[in-house]
C-alpha cells in the first residue's frame, strides 16, 4: 500500500478497490464531505459510513478529497474533475466511468 490513509468500506484492497468496484482501474477513494472519511464508493459509504450523506459544496472544491490508491496522492475535487481520469502524480489510470457518479460526491 503506497498510501497511509484509512479507507473504510467492504473488502477494500491496498489500492482502494472494494466489493462493488474492483476492476484494475478502480483505484480511487473519495473523502466524503459529511464525515471527512475516505471510502472507495457511495455504496461502501451507505453500508459503513456516517449515515448523513452530503456532497462537496462547489465553494470547497479546492480541498483534498480524492485519493489515488496507487501512489497515495491526494487531489482536490477540482484537480480530480480536471485530471482526465489519470493520476497527475503517478500517471495511473482511474476508471473514467466514475464520472457517471460524480453527482453522488460533488455538488
Amino acid at each position: 500500500m503506497a498510501h497511509h490513509q484509512i479507507v473504510k468500506g467492504i473488502k477494500v484492497d491496498a489500492e482502494t478497490r472494494c466489493a462493488h468496484y474492483h476492476s484494475p482501474i478502480d483505484r480511487i477513494a473519495i473523502k466524503f464531505f459529511c464525515c471527512q472519511e475516505y471510502f472507495p464508493c457511495f455504496e461502501c459509504h451507505q453500508a459503513e459510513g456516517c449515515g448523513k450523506h452530503e456532497v462537496w459544496p462547489k465553494d470547497r472544491f479546492d480541498e483534498k478529497a480524492v485519493l489515488c490508491g496507487t501512489c497515495g496522492h491526494e487531489l482536490s475535487v477540482e484537480d480530480y474533475l480536471d485530471c482526465a481520469s489519470t493520476c497527475p502524480t503517478c500517471s495511473s489510470p482511474f476508471n473514467p466511468g466514475c464520472n457517471l457518479h460524480k453527482h453522488l460526491y460533488f455538488g
